[in-house]
C-alpha cells in the first residue's frame, strides 16, 4: 500500500461520505431545511414595525368628529378597531387579556367642546409590555388625530404646533410606562431557557439507552410504556424547577422586573409548560436513531419556535400564515401567560386560553410519545 497521497483513495472516501449522508435523511434534511427556513422567516415573517394592530374604541357619542379621528387612525395602518363602542370596563378586560393593543377613549362631550372652541382631550391607552409594538403607533398619534380634527372642522392645514393646540392627546403606556426592554425580554427568557434545556435533555432519553446497549434491559423489565415515559421525564421537572428559581430570582434582583401577579398561578403555568416540553423531547427521542439526530431535530424545532413566538420579534407584526405557525408552538402561549401574570397581574380568567393551549400540548405530546414508543417495540 502506498504511503503517499492517493487521489483514488481520496475519491473512494469522498464517495463513502456522500453515501452515508444520503442514508442519514435527518442530517440531509437539516442541511437543506435550516437555510431555507431562515430565508423564509427572516425574509417574509419578521417585521419590527407591526401594523394593523387591534384596538378598542370607547366613545359614548358617535359624532362626526369621533368618526373622523377613528378613520384617520385606521388610515395610518397601525390601528384596526375590532371593538367599537365598548364600555370602559370591557375595554379594560380586553387590554388585560391582550386581545387589543390599544384602547382609544373619546369623551362624551368631545364634540361639544370642539364646537365651543375648547381644547378637547383624547386618551390613548397602549399595551406597552412589548415596547417595540407600541412605539411606532404612538409616534404618529398626535399629528394624525389633530390633522383629522382640523380637517373635519374645516380649518386649513396649519403648522404642526398650531394643529396640536386644538387637541390634547394623552398617552398612557400601560404595564411598562418607561418602555424598559428588560421587562419584556427577561420573562420571555425563562421560556426560552426552559425550552432549550428541557427539550434537548429529554430528546436524548431513549436514544441514549439504545446507543449504550441498555435498551434491551429496560424493555425486559415488567414496566409499561407509560411508566417508562414518566420515569424518563419526571426527573427533569426537578431540573426545570431549579432553573425557574434562578431565572425569577435574577429577574427580580438584577433587572428589577415587576411582579404584580399571583406567584402560585405563575408556577402552575410553568409546571404545565415544562411538562409539555419534556413530553415533546421524549417524543423526539422515540423517532431518533441516535443522540446526534435527536439534537438535530431539537434544533429544527428551536429555530421557528423562538422566531415566531413573539420573543425576538413582535408577534402581531408577522403575516397571518406565520402567526398560525406560531400558535402551534408552546412557547408562544407561555410568553403570553408569563408576561400577563408578571406585568399585568392577570388572573385565571385572563390567561385561561393560554393555559388551555398548554394543557392540549401536554395531551398531544403524551399520546404521540406513547404511540411511537409502542411502535419501536416491534
Amino acid at each position: 500500500m502506498s504511503r503517499y497521497f492517493s487521489i483514488r483513495r481520496l475519491t473512494a472516501l469522498w464517495k463513502k461520505e456522500f453515501i452515508q449522508m444520503r442514508r442519514d435523511r435527518v442530517t440531509f434534511a437539516m442541511m437543506l431545511g435550516v437555510p431555507l427556513m431562515q430565508l423564509i422567516l427572516f425574509g417574509f415573517a419578521i417585521n419590527n414595525d407591526p401594523k394593523n394592530l387591534p384596538a378598542a374604541l370607547v366613545a359614548p357619542t358617535q359624532d362626526h368628529y369621533t368618526r373622523a379621528i377613528v378613520s384617520a387612525l385606521e388610515l395610518t395602518g397601525y390601528y384596526r378597531f375590532d371593538h367599537v363602542a365598548v364600555s370602559a370596563t370591557e375595554a379594560e378586560a380586553l387590554i388585560e387579556r391582550g386581545t387589543v393593543a390599544f384602547v382609544v377613549t373619546i369623551p362624551s362631550d368631545f364634540g361639544l367642546r370642539v364646537d365651543r372652541g375648547d381644547r378637547p382631550t383624547l386618551l390613548i391607552e397602549a399595551d406597552a409590555t412589548d415596547p417595540a409594538v407600541a412605539s411606532g403607533a404612538i409616534s404618529t398619534l398626535g399629528t394624525v388625530a389633530s390633522d383629522a380634527l382640523l380637517h373635519e372642522m374645516g380649518i386649513a392645514s396649519q403648522a404642526a404646533e398650531t394643529a396640536r393646540s386644538h387637541l390634547n392627546v394623552i398617552v398612557h403606556r400601560r404595564y411598562n410606562p418607561e418602555g424598559i426592554t428588560q421587562y419584556n425580554i427577561v420573562p420571555g427568557l425563562l421560556g426560552v431557557i426552559l425550552q432549550m434545556t428541557m427539550v434537548m435533555m429529554t430528546s436524548m432519553a431513549l436514544t441514549r439507552e439504545t446507543e449504550r446497549g441498555t435498551m434491551e434491559n429496560l424493555l425486559a423489565m415488567p414496566v409499561t410504556a407509560a411508566e417508562i415515559m414518566l420515569g424518563k421525564v419526571l426527573p427533569y421537572l426537578g431540573v426545570g424547577a431549579v432553573q425557574v428559581i434562578v431565572v425569577l430570582g435574577a429577574a427580580k434582583l438584577l433587572f428589577n422586573v415587576p411582579f404584580v401577579g399571583d406567584l402560585g398561578l405563575l408556577l402552575l403555568g410553568v409546571l404545565v409548560f415544562v411538562l409539555s416540553l419534556v413530553l415533546l423531547g421524549y417524543s423526539i427521542s422515540t423517532v431518533s436513531r441516535s443522540q446526534m439526530q435527536a439534537m438535530q431535530l431539537t434544533f429544527f424545532f428551536f429555530l421557528p419556535s423562538i422566531m415566531l413566538s413573539g420573543f425576538m420579534f413582535p408577534f402581531r407584526g408577522m403575516p397571518v400564515w406565520a402567526q398560525w405557525i406560531g400558535e402551534l408552538m408552546p412557547l408562544t402561549h407561555f410568553l403570553r401567560m408569563i408576561r400577563a401574570v408578571m406585568l399585568k397581574g392577570a388572573g385565571p380568567a385572563n390567561i385561561h386560553p393560554q393555559m388551555t393551549a398548554l394543557i392540549v400540548f401536554v395531551i398531544i405530546f403524551a399520546l404521540i410519545a406513547l404511540a411511537r414508543f409502542r411502535r419501536t417495540l416491534d
